[in-house]
């Protein structure tokens, strides 16, 4: 998911800059708490759910750090998952439901591998009603709030796009807000997951408790960063195994497709193949580098047979973090740098041209390579299919009747956007691009997985 870095645009670059000069007193501060949290965590635990999905924007990533659910207590031996949850769709959105407090609360929440802080939608005690779909942190014996002294709650922590701060009743403040506009604010608290099939729980997770959101489901957020949910759990790996959508590329009517989301070790990675991660230092300055992303070393596309002519800097980091390519299963379209889109556009004009919307463009203008609905099909057969192709031979091979999403009524556009737009000099990697496949994130062996699979039946 995209997070704004500013409240405009004009302010975003000083914005990069106070965060990465932030980070490394962030993890002075927070090296000790974190440090014993981990110690109290379990090593033998992993569960699987159903992974579904649901509305959200196009993409929504976060550029600060990023804070991701993890499994009651999964440490870093390698084990095998006990329970299977779904993975569906809402609408664009990949969502699972999770038991959240003690007893357990299920809670719907966006499978956001691009962000760090998880949260879940509190509902206000001065609501007598509050919705069946909100957490309420009174019935849970496992509740409590942070302090606004405690040092995860320093000011100018970047983790926070915006400094948390110290309400009325002295208890820890935070705001994220992200690229497309919405607002999730509320108060950091200490929470734990309970799974009543195995009568297990996680340790105490730091996740927010969000009191102010139009959304209507939470964000597990599963990135590298330190109050990820992987990280707090210790989880080794995780996976998800998104499905596929119509041959129209949109999601169909009716009962979402199900997929799966894996906590701990998934029991189809013999046919994975692997590429390593990229890695970097934490306390790095770099205005265009997330250091707490999935960073894969992408070596070109392929459009049909020809490999386009990109320079491979543009999928290269550079002196200031541009070009990184990162895997965001938050976002649902994939983003390129200008030279990579700007080859792709190319290639795209040559097949298909005269066949394009003229003066048509989504989204804000990110995605401009349109049809109408009663071209698609031969648009797609003129195409062919696309690959992303990473290091050791390993790519994401996308046939030719899923190389157009559906973005509205009557009109499709090949699921590419340009990164610029959104004010990101990365390529990302979205949802749409990872149907009917396993993605593992083996955090142990700092590497990504790849797998094909019919997901409805993974």
């Amino acid at each position: 998911m995209v997070m704004s870095a500013a409240s405009s645009s004009s302010s975003s670059s000083s914005f990069f800059i106070l965060y990465f000069f932030f980070f490394f007193f962030f993890f002075l501060l927070t090296a000790p708490v974190l440090s014993r949290q981990s110690k109290h965590v379990k090593d033998s635990f992993s569960f699987s759910f159903p992974l579904t999905a649901v509305p959200i924007a196009r993409t929504r990533r976060n550029f600060s750090a990023s804070a991701s659910l993890a499994a009651a207590g999964i440490g870093h031996p390698a084990s095998r998952a006990v329970e299977k949850t779904p993975l569906k769709y809402s609408s664009v959105a990949l969502t699972v439901s999770l038991p959240v407090g003690t007893p357990p609360q299920v809670q719907e929440m966006v499978l956001d591998t691009g962000s760090q802080l998880s949260w879940v939608k509190c509902h206000q005690q001065l609501s007598p009603r509050p919705p069946s779909t909100t957490f309420d942190p009174s019935l849970s014996s496992s509740f409590s709030a942070v302090p606004c002294n405690h040092p995860v709650c320093k000011p100018r922590v970047p983790d926070y796009t915006i400094p948390t701060t110290c309400d009325q009743n002295r208890l820890c403040h935070y705001s994220y807000f992200y690229a497309d506009g919405t607002l999730a604010e509320g108060n950091l608290v200490s929470e734990r997951l309970t799974f009543t099939g195995t009568s297990q729980s996680t340790p105490p997770l730091v996740l927010g408790c969000a009191t102010s959101t139009a959304d209507d489901k939470g964000i597990l957020g599963l990135n590298l960063g330190r109050l990820s949910f992987p990280s707090q759990a210790k989880l080794s790996k995780f996976s998800y195994c998104v499905p596929a959508r119509t041959a129209a590329g949109s999601v169909p009517a009716g009962p979402s497709p199900t997929g799966s989301f894996v906590l701990g070790a998934n029991p189809n990675s013999a046919s994975f193949r692997y590429v390593s991660l990229m890695t970097f230092s934490h306390s790095q300055t770099k205005p265009n580098l997330d250091p707490l992303a999935y960073t894969v070393p992408m070596q070109g596309i392929r459009i049909g047979a020809k490999w386009l002519d990109i320079p491979p800097s543009a999928f290269t980091p550079d002196a200031g973090g541009s070009g990184q390519t990162m895997i965001d299963s938050g976002s649902e379209l994939t983003y390129l740098v200008d030279e990579a889109y700007s080859k792709v556009k190319e290639e795209i004009v040559r097949l298909v041209g005269p066949k394009m919307k003229k003066g048509y463009s989504y989204s804000n203008g990110e995605v401009d390579m349109c049809f109408d609905q009663k071209t698609t099909a031969e648009v797609s057969r003129l195409i062919g299919g696309m690959a992303f192709v990473f290091r050791n031979g390993v790519e994401i091979s996308v046939p030719n009747d899923r190389v157009l999403a559906k973005v509205e009524r009557g009109v499709h556009c090949l699921a590419i956007g340009m990164s610029n737009m959104l004010g990101a000099a990365s390529n990302i990697i979205g949802n749409f691009h990872q149907q009917s496949m396993w993605v593992e994130f083996d955090l142990v062996n700092r590497r990504v997985g790849l797998g094909k699979a019919d997901c409805n039946r993974a």
